[in-house]
This record gives structure tokens, sequence and C-alpha cells, in this order.
């Protein structure tokens, strides 16, 4: 079993590396207060639905400061997204980034990338000290405490980028167990176009976990795009927080792809902190096997005339389960905010499950903010349509499915990574029946 003592004997390694550094007192911080509240379990609130607490029965292995990867270019390779070659690639192995695997194609004046421990001691020490750890306010529990005890990762700052940036999250799980914990600080400049992907992979038939924080920081006149696709194997478990500050007036689009995991855990933070920010956040979740998928999305209004949109659909099969909690919060400051949150959930065995939670939180008076969710099965009406039009009816649900998931896939706008996705649910729903 994977206990305090364990993690106290890793991060006491960590400190000794850098003891005097200000990311050493922020992860003193995070380990007192991991070692107060220990990880969430179903008694707190925003974990009812989801029990992390028995994925850390096992020994988990955490890579040491001085600890080398394993994997080869070919392993890489084989996590590589289509349209990588005219992409800025950031590779992690077990939570670390590696420059050896990684290509930078923009160049410097419009993309740096630094360690984390370097960008808080140098240059970019005031940016670092600002935003590093805003998600703390928003996420209060011991797993994103635990992240933030074990802080090594990258920083990197964009202007307005050519190529987009590619992030690849590998796990190597061939001999242990394995526990991840990347921690990124992003900073969008202000007129800067960026687009980002994310996706990950386990490596090996042992367990992983990945415990990621991403900070994203998007300033005046910033189109920030984010996509994160989640395909991994049924032994790789995650629990991600992607916070995302619109410090300035900007426009942000999200979308999360679930497709395939173990236990997955997704929680999306929007603050709009400046007036007339604009944002979009889009989910598809499509489960089966015994895959327990949990998104958590946040949209914190704090200042007038913003708007948001959100819009989760959800495809549950075999054992699966599912879970939405979507939070709109309206500031007292925010007014004439137009805030629109829904979810969508299609039931396709008896045993598939889904908790819905959609909220609502206004302090302010002059606001428009609606929300709503509906969880039912396949519409009757037109499958048999198709079917008395000769379509077998495993042809005609996948059909049905997919016309189902349409509305989402669209969101994805780079072409290429769009049909690699159509592709990947294609499979999905016609080569299973």
């Amino acid at each position: 079993m994977t206990d305090v003592s364990y993690f106290k004997d890793r991060f006491e390694q960590l400190q000794g590396a850098s003891p005097d550094s200000e990311i050493a007192k922020m992860r003193l911080e995070g380990f007192d207060s991991f070692s107060s509240v220990g990880l969430p379990s179903l008694r707190n609130e925003e974990w009812k639905y989801t029990n992390i607490s028995s994925l850390f029965d096992k020994e988990y292995h955490v890579a040491a400061v001085d600890e080398k990867p394993v994997l080869n270019l070919s392993d890489v390779d084989s996590i590589r997204l289509p349209g990588h070659s005219g992409a800025n690639e950031l590779v992690f192995v077990n939570g670390r980034f590696i420059p050896m695997f990684s290509t930078i194609r923009s160049p410097g004046n419009q993309l740096t990338v630094v360690p984390l421990e370097d960008a808080a001691n140098g240059v970019y020490k005031e940016l670092v000290k600002e935003h590093l750890g805003q998600s703390g306010k928003y996420v209060k529990d011991g797993i994103h405490a635990l992240n933030t005890s074990f802080i090594y990762g990258g920083v990197f700052k964009g202007q307005q980028l050519e190529h987009p940036v590619y992030l690849y999250y590998l796990s190597d799980a061939r001999e242990h167990h394995t526990l991840s914990q990347p921690r990124s600080l992003i900073y969008a400049a202000e007129g800067s176009k960026l687009q980002l992907v994310e996706t990950y992979q386990t490596i090996g038939g042992s367990d992983s976990f990945t415990n990621q924080v991403m900070e994203v920081v998007v300033n005046d006149n910033t189109h920030f795009e984010y996509y994160k696709l989640q395909n991994d194997t049924a032994n790789a478990n995650q629990v991600s927080t992607t916070h995302i500050r619109q410090a300035g007036r900007s426009y942000v689009h999200a979308v999360t792809i679930t497709l395939n995991g173990g236990m997955i855990r997704n929680n999306m933070n929007l603050v709009l902190d400046a007036t007339g920010n604009e944002t979009h956040l889009y989910g598809l979740y499509m489960l089966k096997g015994h895959t327990h998928t949990d998104n958590h999305t946040l949209v914190d209004n704090r200042r007038p005339n913003c708007f948001s949109n959100q819009l989760y659909k959800g495809i549950v099969d075999d054992k699966a389960t599912a879970v939405f909690n979507g939070k709109i919060m309206v500031q007292p400051d925010a007014q004439k905010t137009n805030a629109y949150q829904s979810n969508k959930n299609i039931l396709l065995s008896d045993q598939a499950s889904i908790n819905t939670k959609p909220q609502l939180e206004i302090f302010a008076d002059d606001v428009k903010c609606s929300h709503g969710c509906t969880v039912g099965q396949l519409d009757e009406t037109a499958l048999f349509y198709l079917r008395a039009r000769g379509i077998p009816k495993e042809n005609a649900q996948a059909m049905l499915l997919q016309a189902f998931a349409a509305d989402i896939l669209a969101q994805v706008k780079p072409e290429l990574l769009r049909e690699h996705i159509r592709q990947l649910i294609t499979a999905q729903l016609f080569n299973d029946k």
C-alpha cells in the first residue's frame, strides 16, 4: 500500500535537491495540506460518486529526482497525433518533462519552455509567483495537494504561435505500478494565439496513476484553444485539473474527449476575470467495460458582460459509470453575464449508470443563466426507421450514436485531429459490434 510515509520519503528527496527555492516553499505547504486531509473519500461532497482511495491499495513507484527514463523514441512514436510534423511536441515521461524527446518548432520569441524551478528563481520569478498555485483556491482536496507537494515540471510562455503545441504524457508501467504527477504553468501573452492538445498513453501491464495539474493564464486579445484526448488502457487511472484564468479580455475554446481508461476524473475550471470574456466548454465521454469517468466543471464569472456556454454529452454502456457535476458561479460584480450549461446522456445497458448534477450560484441580479440535464435511451422510433430500411440493429444503433456525438466532434477545429478522433469513435461504435 502506498501510504504517507512513502510519499514523505520521496518528498524529502525532492526538497533536498533545492531546499531554498520558491518552489520548495510551495511544495512544503502542499505536503502539509496532504498530510492533514489525506486522499478524498466518498464522504467528501465533491467526490461522493468517485472512490479514489481504493486505487492506493497498491504500491506505486514515484520517479526519483535523478531517475532517467528507460523509454525510447519508438515509444514516443506510438503516441504521436496526426499533424505532429508541424507541431511543437513536449513529452512527459512519468510526470517529468523530457527535452531529448521533445521538439520545439516555433522560434524562441514565440515559445519559451523553462523548468518551473528555473523560472521561479530567474527572469520569470514574478510571473510564477503570481500565477502558480491559483488552482488551489478552487480545488482544495488532498489529491491536488499531493500534486503540489511534488512540483517538478515545466512552464512555457507563448506568443503568436505559428505551430500548435502537443503534450504527450507517457507512463512506464512495465516493471511496477507508476504514479506520475506532471505540473505545468502556461502563460499566453497578450495578443497571442495558442492551440494546445494533450493525450496520454500507458506502456506496460501494471497500473498507472496520473495526477496532473495544468494552470493556464490567458491575457488580453488572446485566442486559446484546448483539446484533451483520453484514450488510454483499462489499467490507466487519472485525476486531471485544468485551471484556465482569463486575466484579460479573451476567447477560450476547450474540448475534452474521453474514450477509454480506468478511473478518470477531469476538473475543468474557467475563471472569467476580465470584462467581456467569452468561453466555450465541450465534452464527450463514450464509456464501456468498467470505465469510470467523472467530469467536474466550474465557470466562475467575476467580471461583467461575459459569455459562457457548456455542452457535455455522454454514451455509457456495459458496467461503465459516468459523473457530471457542472457549476456556474456569478459573482456580485459580474452583471450582464450570459451563462449556459447542458448535459445530455444515453444509457445503453441496464448496468450502466450516470450521476449528473448541474448547479447555479448567482450573486448578481442582471444575468441570463440556464442549466439542464437529460438521461435516456436511444430513440426507438429512429431505430425502427433505420431497421425498416434493411440496416442491422447493431449498425443502426451505432449510426444514431455517431449522430449524437457529431456536434461535439465538430467543435474539434484542427481538421487532422478531428478526423483522427472520428476514426476512433467509429471503430469503437462499429468494430465492437
